[in-house]
């Protein structure tokens, strides 16, 4: 109901209670404070926490207002709890009754404070987006805190357990979802989403780059614009520059795949494995299709459907021998404006 609060707070409700209090209870300045229960105090002593129904006019101008948290020492928490009654019109229990009962037996409430953002409540959509607004901003501050770059921070979403090295540099409309880690020097450009991938030291993301789990890229690997990648580690140095899908995969250091690369890793029952060697090359428009080895410094032809092993530096081609039919195109289209004219 309350999910912005931090384990920071919890550490401080708890303080009081280790130095005598036997009830802390959290509490905000609310903006506008209809509807809360009021926190009243005598100096820093809480007396009665007062339900926005049932207080006076006087005590409907405190601003200060109950979160609904409350910590209480283990020691004295059940007898202050069976003490609780439900001698009220609705017959319920009320666990705000717990302040004055403490007061009745002689112990001490003491009120901690916290900004209204940390506990706001969730009950609809509309309050569930604004509580993502106020994590993503706590999120984006810490990152800027930590000597991450984030060229447009309002437009970066990040995830909780996203973790940065020094010197990352992030550009607008990047999307962070969980179980991310990005290394030193590490650039991520516009419009990529990764999640649950880990980046290597100066490796460049996107733009335009989808990491999908399992992804684990070494230091300077290069993944530009319109790549994905699933369950696949690219070594050091490794290049998928553009317009390519690499999933279930294993490339070695410093291999290039060029445009189009495509590994055919699901056969519509099974997902299978292609592993690429160290320092290979595989050229535009190329199809992999898995389970198959590329070799250490193989040489793959553009255009080639590969679907058996390629030794190590060895070169590969699978293409169709290409027919060259000399003023065929002419002739060719001669034909088709024929038979536009009969229809006309």
């Amino acid at each position: 109901d309350t999910p912005l609060i931090s384990a920071e707070t919890f550490a401080r409700l708890r303080a009081p209670l280790a130095t005598g209090a036997a009830l802390a209870v959290l509490g905000f300045r609310a903006a506008d404070p209809t509807g809360y229960g009021r926190l009243l105090l005598e100096g820093d002593h809480l007396m009665a926490i007062r339900e926005h129904a049932d207080a006076t006019l006087e005590e409907r101008k405190v601003t200060l207002c109950n979160a609904g948290v409350m910590a209480f020492a283990g020691a004295r928490a059940l007898e202050v709890l069976d003490r609780i009654g439900n001698a009220n019109s609705k017959g319920e229990y009320y666990l705000v009754d717990a302040v004055t009962i403490i007061r009745e037996m002689g112990l001490e409430a003491v009120v901690i404070e916290t900004n209204e953002d940390e506990v706001r409540g969730i009950n609809n959509k509309a309050q569930l987006a604004e509580a993502e607004a106020v994590m993503q901003a706590r999120l984006r501050q810490a990152a800027l805190d930590a000597g991450v770059t984030l060229i447009a921070p309002e437009t970066v979403h990040l995830a909780a357990d996203t973790k940065f090295g020094s010197d990352v540099t992030i550009e607008p409309y990047v999307v962070i979802g969980p179980g991310v880690t990005i290394a030193d020097g590490a650039v991520i450009h516009s419009f990529s989403h990764i999640v649950q991938t880990s980046i290597g030291k100066k490796a460049s993301i996107g733009p335009y780059a989808r990491l999908r789990p399992g992804t684990a890229l070494g230091d300077g690997v290069r993944i530009g614009n319109f790549v994905e990648t699933k369950a696949a580690t690219i070594e050091a140095g490794a290049k998928v520059n553009h317009l390519s899908y690499v999933g279930d995969a294993h490339v070695g250091a410093n291999s290039n795949l060029g445009a189009g690369t495509i590994t055919c890793n699901y056969d519509g029952f099974f997902k299978h494995k292609t592993t690429i060697g160290e320092g290979a090359f595989v050229g535009t428009n190329s199809s992999l299709v898995a389970p198959v080895k590329i070799g250490k410094g193989a040489y793959i032809g553009s255009g080639s459907v590969i679907t058996k092993d390629v030794p190590d530096d060895a070169m590969a081609v699978e293409r169709s021998p290409q027919n060259n039919r000399d003023g065929g195109a002419a002739r060719y289209r001669e034909m088709k404006m024929r038979a536009k004219a009969a229809k006309e």
